[in-house]
């Protein structure tokens, strides 16, 4: 089973709302998910961003794989620094 973390879209038309999630591959977007580690919302000013770092250098170190925009919100908050450290 392939376990990446991706984004899950909530919130209404026209101001998303997203929730980092741990899911398999194959189940769609918004579907069923392992495991919840934080949240991003882009509409506030400044963009709001929380992730619980534990439970994501304990996926990552298992082996999930995250999305492009994942990585980039990662690199942002300095995770990936903590796993190569």
């Amino acid at each position: 089973m392939a376990v990446k973390i991706r984004l899950k879209r909530m919130g209404a038309k026209k101001s998303p709302f997203y929730r980092f999630v741990v899911a398999d591959s194959r189940s769609p977007r918004d579907g069923k998910f392992i495991d919840e580690i934080g949240y991003y919302n882009p509409v506030a000013q400044p963009a709001e961003l929380k992730i619980d770092s534990e439970k994501a250098l304990k996926w990552l170190k298992v082996g999930a794989q995250p999305s492009d925009t994942v990585r980039t919100l990662f690199k942002k908050e300095g995770i990936f620094d903590k796993i190569n450290g």
